[in-house]
């Protein structure tokens, strides 16, 4: 049995964004993770009249990719606000 273990150099983010509701938001916030060959273990998009709130998390993200995708994302057409928060990865037995 082993345990799952993270990098030192990972951490554990999500990013919360409010943005205006309209056709290819969704792929153009997925596009600074895809650029870097990221891929995000949970997305969640909500939509709230004509405003759309989307959390995009990763257990372990690179850290030194942290400020670059929050950076992208604050460029994106569409997008209100961006809100990043780091987390506690919960390792699972298998």
């Amino acid at each position: 049995m082993s345990n799952l273990s993270f990098d030192s150099a990972s951490v554990a983010v999500c990013f919360v964004l409010l943005a205006d509701c309209g056709p290819g938001l969704l792929p153009r916030v997925m596009q600074p993770f895809a650029k870097r060959d990221l891929v995000p273990d949970r997305m969640n998009a909500l939509r709230t009249e004509d405003v759309l709130r989307v959390e995009i998390a990763m257990d372990a993200m690179p850290a030194e990719y942290v400020h670059l995708v929050e950076g992208n994302l604050r460029q994106v057409v569409g997008v209100q606000s961006v809100v990043r928060t780091f987390e506690t990865p919960v390792a699972i037995a298998a």
